[in-house]
């Protein structure tokens, strides 16, 4: 996410939604001035500061609510806190909206130029601080403005830290002495796309390719020193990904690229799209263990698609001229699921994946929409993606996701992409390829970060101009109508099949392989939490519900190898394995009927097909 550079001027194609100007905002090209003393982290509070330039009369400010890339109204506002107004030294009143928790009104005094706002952000639950790193959104510690676009309010931040931290971001620096960083004056919508990652340990390496003209780099923020420790193997597949990514594209569309990574037990993993940099957090030790590149793999090449794919080619019902505007979710199976196709076709083809794990990582995505999504039954794929803004049933606890149905978009858009690009194959004759279409839709020059909006009519005739087909007609069949067929005919086009089988797959740094959820239906928490019961599986006709708790298993303490070996046993017992959980203040035993081993997905060689799949995973960038 750190990034560096000249700040050059940016072209923004916004969809057709119009805001009228905000009269009670100073014209002219004053900057709103934004300190953030970030120097009590580790106490989990960020005290910040903000001067707004202003005319008198009534004026709204806005927290940011709808978040780029989180696809959802969820702008931490309840963390803003100890909120003051002062204009020429005397405070004055303001009033939140009684409909919008995130828009504040104030009535600026007649002759005042400038408001001060002042403000502490809390670092409540742990999510983006600990004792020796941090992670800055800046849309978590600022308002803005109503009435004017993002785009066109420039903001000059600045950033104080714990003595001796290191930092880096992707905007550019107009000052830096000690502890203190002055950044340059910088576009609303730029500076909330360039977070900040800052630690007491903290190393960067370079990422850039021979001959790359354009820098690429990672870094690094952990809890000790030793999380550091990236190996060369790694580090040279980083760098692999950083040039397959050249070749899969054709062109960039920033002016440097940072990888931002935090390690820590003790912030939430997830990662977050920039459009020069992406928000990334893994557990500390991730890079010095064995499986390392597969748990790297599975996240940063992701988030770096998205410069691509999600950032410069942007849905236009996602492309929203504030933070404020509602955003539509439709088309996520476009913007979240060609990256989650494209981003672990480029863990394989950099070396990140060996070709037996992106085998392995294609089988999990389809068993886990098939068998494992009898939700598949009733609801079709737009309706996951379209209720994300509202929260997303299936995604907000309590269970039975795979009744519900999630964040399906994600592993199932993967397969629909993979079948398209199976498609583009055949119906040009090997001559034109996924790489093609990934060339024209997301080519064009490099000006530096710009969106180009989309909507599903030029998804369609991009992919038209690259292999002629109905392809409204195969999104429309794949999207919008109910599947309840496992999604695999890109695997089976591919060459490939879905198999059980009861070896574990070698995913493990990427998830915990479930041990029973093909065998007995049943998904448990690492304490024996039930986070989900398959609809008309073996452990959901013995009774075992989410948000039970498994304690025993024939007899014995529950373990994971205690469950192994039950299921295992069952193969040769007649009676069933008895489960004893826990559900609420109640013990129950739950009798389970199941005989059969264990079962894992994998993908097998179907030999009367040609075997597409290896080819496509092949690295590029080594070849002529």
């Amino acid at each position: 996410m750190a990034f560096i550079g000249g700040l050059k001027s940016f072209s923004f194609i916004v969809a057709g939604i119009g805001l009228g100007l905000n009269a009670r905002v100073a014209s002219g090209s004053e900057n709103v001035l934004l300190t953030v003393d970030a120097t009590q982290t580790p106490r989990k509070i960020l005290h910040a500061n903000l001067v707004i330039p202003v005319k008198a009369g009534p004026l709204t400010l806005y927290y940011p609510k709808w978040i780029p890339g989180e696809h959802g109204p969820d702008g931490p506002v309840r963390n803003v806190t100890g909120l003051k107004f002062e204009a020429d030294g005397k405070p004055v009143s303001w009033q939140r909206d009684p409909l919008d928790v995130y828009s504040f009104h104030v009535n600026v005094p007649a002759g005042v130029s400038h408001l001060d706002a002042s403000y502490d952000y809390i670092e409540a639950d742990g999510y983006s601080a600990t004792d020796k790193l941090l992670v800055l959104e800046w849309n978590e510690v600022l308002l803005y403005p109503a009435g004017t676009p993002s785009k066109d309010l420039l903001y000059q931040a600045k950033l104080m830290l714990p003595q001796g931290w290191q930092f880096g971001t992707s905007l550019p620096m107009a000052q830096h002495s000690a502890n203190e960083a002055t950044f340059e004056p910088i576009a609303l919508d730029l500076l909330v796309d360039s977070p900040v990652i800052a630690g007491e340990y903290y190393r960067s390496l370079d990422l850039t390719p021979p001959g790359e003209p354009i820098h690429h780099e990672i870094d690094l923020a952990a809890d000790s020193a030793a999380a550091l420790n990236m190996s060369p193997e790694l580090h040279k597949q980083l760098t692999a990904l950083v040039a397959e990514s050249g070749k899969l594209f054709g062109t960039r569309h920033y002016r440097d690229y940072h990888f931002l990574l935090a390690l820590s037990d003790h912030v939430a993993h997830f990662g977050l799209e920039h459009h020069e940099s992406n928000d990334s957090r893994l557990g500390e030790r991730t890079l010095i263990e064995p499986d390392a590149s597969v748990a790297v793999g599975s996240l940063l090449p992701h988030e770096f698609v998205h410069s691509w794919n999600g950032k410069f080619r942007r849905p236009a019902d996602l492309t929203t001229p504030d933070f404020e505007q509602p955003m539509e979710d439709d088309l996520l199976w476009g913007y979240e699921g060609l990256t989650e196709f494209l981003g672990p076709l480029l863990a394989a083809r950099s070396g990140l994946f060996t070709p037996e794990q992106y085998r392995e990582y294609l089988a999990d995505a389809a068993a886990s929409m098939g068998p494992g999504r009898p939700g598949r039954k009733w609801r079709p794929l737009v309706d996951t993606a379209v209720t994300q803004a509202g929260g997303g049933p299936g995604g907000g606890g309590g269970g039975w996701t795979a009744w519900r149905r999630g964040s399906d978009y994600y592993p199932e858009g993967d397969l629909i992409w993979l079948e398209a690009a199976t498609v583009i194959a055949n119906k040009t004759n090997g001559q034109k390829s996924i790489d093609d279409f990934c060339h024209l839709f997301h080519g064009g020059p490099n000006n530096g970060p710009e969106v180009k909006t989309y909507t599903i009519d030029s998804l369609v005739k991009a992919l038209n101009e690259v292999a002629p087909n109905d392809w409204g007609e195969f999104f429309h069949e794949r999207v919008e109508a109910v599947a309840p067929a496992m999604p695999d005919a890109g695997i089976r086009n591919a060459g490939w099949k879905v198999e059980f089988t009861d070896h574990p797959t070698h995913l493990s740094g990427r998830h915990n392989t479930p041990i029973a959820l093909y065998s007995l239906g049943l998904q448990l928490r690492e304490d024996g939490t039930v986070s989900d019961s398959i609809m008309g599986s073996p452990a959901y006709e013995a009774g075992i519900s989410p948000g039970m708790k498994v304690v025993g298993v024939n007899g014995r303490l529950y373990t994971r190898a205690v469950l192994e070996d039950a299921i295992k046993a069952s193969q040769n017992s007649p009676g069933p394995i008895a489960i004893l959980v826990i559900n609420y203040d109640y013990y129950r035993t739950c009798d389970v009927n199941y005989h059969g081993e264990e079962r894992y997905p994998h993908l097998t060689r179907d030999a009367l097909k040609e075997d597409y799949l290896t080819g496509l995973a092949k690295p590029r960038a080594q070849q002529q």
